[in-house]
């Protein structure tokens, strides 16, 4: 039996432990360390992206320990992105980054929003399609330029949002 996954809101004090996974997490991909470090400052979780009144972080925690993550940003009354989601790369396929997605989805419905806006890692694609996602395009990535990532919409009405 696996252990129970407890989400909640991040304290400010793990803006570093967010950090941290973010960068194992994106680096699970085998992406090259030159490619990392470009990646290193928008990975980055401060004390203050925590306390922000238009970003909301949440934690996948399992036995005190934190092995997931997202952050959900409010762009409008009825729109919010996803501008963050990180499993730990030993928790990757295990569900957490699914139960994450459905939380926000969740959250982001509860809060007025009638979609969801995600720009997602190629190697995620996949990951975010099975989750309702709608494939619309592509964004230039904001750490390597001439580099552009998919990104996907996902509707918070409906039945399908679950």
């Amino acid at each position: 039996m696996m252990d129970a996954v407890l989400i909640r809101e991040v304290k400010t004090h793990e803006a570093s432990v967010l950090s941290n996974l973010a960068m194992r997490s994106k680096a699970y991909w085998g992406y090259s360390a030159k490619f990392m470090a470009a990646c290193e400052n928008e990975l980055l979780v401060t004390e203050k992206k925590l306390e922000s009144d238009t970003l909301q972080y949440m934690v996948a925690e399992r036995k005190g320990k934190v092995i997931g993550y997202y952050a959900l940003e409010k762009m409008s009354e009825s729109r919010f992105e996803l501008d963050a989601l990180f499993v730990e790369p030993d928790c990757i396929g295990s569900g957490i980054g699914k139960a994450l997605l459905t939380h926000a989805k969740t959250a982001a419905a509860n809060l007025g929003g009638v979609t969801l806006t995600i720009q997602g890692d190629p190697n995620a694609q996949k990951f975010y399609v099975a989750a309702g996602g709608v494939l619309t395009g592509e964004r230039e990535s904001g750490s390597i330029p001439g580099r552009f990532l998919p990104t996907f919409i996902i509707p918070l009405v409906g039945d399908d949002i679950a």
